[in-house]
């Protein structure tokens, strides 16, 4: 290790009150986001119904009548308390890190710090774009699969239409942000493991097969049952997966370049100590 610990010796019960003092932050920040989201949660729910909308048009179905239902008293305002906390969740997830940063950085070495903190960034961005993906593309078509699904009252048969309830579609959507923003993770953790050697590059492509049939069988557990969504997810976890096995040689190639450097340094001192 290089560098330096700004890090000084405390008692426990500083360390403690100053963890105290971290989550005090954390959790203000989600409360007054909380408190935002849930003022505007109405209008935060019709933003996550337009995926369900394009599907609709998608299926060539009248927008006009199409609806979304709730069959209890209390559903619709259990679903904009969800919707509240998602956002909340989502809002304050940087000054969350942030604190968990600052409680951590002081007992870490100056490149330690350096190393950890492109991740810090890169995993919300990545966990964005992960929900992105889901707002803009897979919603539309899981729900256009479902519309298309739904039967005409024609030749005496018995007219069999979706009508989502706002809970249930609520929850579908969370759970497809979450997956793939959890999915879209992968080349963090796998980057982190390489760097502190747990992992190699060599280690990832033999298990490659593995990690194949592995996207198929969570993406099978995480998303609903259908193959749209499944296949949706494994793919991009493959894709990822093949990112963090580039971006693992890269981070071995700096290593081996430091390292060379750091030994031709030192044989330059050994060098020079012998001549005098």
């Amino acid at each position: 290790m290089t560098g330096e610990i700004e890090d000084k010796p405390q008692p426990l019960i500083e360390h403690l009150m100053e963890l105290r003092t971290r989550l005090i932050w954390s959790l203000a920040a989600f409360f007054l986001a909380f408190l935002v989201c849930f003022y505007f949660a109405k209008q935060l729910f019709n933003l996550l119904v337009v995926p369900y909308k394009w599907a609709v048009v998608w299926a060539g179905l009248d927008l006009s009548k199409s609806e979304l239902i709730y069959t209890a008293p209390q559903e619709f305002f259990f679903t904009q308390v969800k919707v509240a906390m998602f956002g909340a969740l989502v809002i304050a997830f940087p000054i969350i890190a942030s604190q968990l940063y600052k409680f951590v950085a002081p007992g870490l070495y100056k490149n330690e710090r350096a190393a950890f903190l492109p991740f810090l960034i890169a995993s919300p961005l990545l966990f964005l774009l992960g929900g992105a993906l889901v707002y803009f593309f897979f919603t539309p078509m899981v729900m256009w699969f479902f519309l298309a699904m739904q039967q005409a009252p024609v030749d005496g048969e018995v007219a069999i239409s979706l009508m989502p309830k706002v809970s249930e579609y609520l929850s579908l959507i969370m759970t497809l942000v979450m997956s793939f923003g959890l999915v879209f993770q992968l080349p963090v953790v796998t980057t982190l493991l390489v760097r502190v050697g747990i992992l190699t590059s060599d280690w990832l492509k033999e298990k490659r097969k593995y990690a194949i049939v592995l996207a198929f069988v969570v993406a099978a557990v995480l998303t609903p049952p259908d193959p749209l969504s499944q296949i949706g997810l494994a793919l991009p976890a493959i894709l990822l997966y093949e990112v963090s096995i580039y971006a693992a040689r890269l981070i071995e190639r700096k290593r081996a370049a430091e390292q060379a450097s750091g030994d031709s340094e030192s044989a330059a001192v050994v060098a020079k100590s012998d001549e005098a």
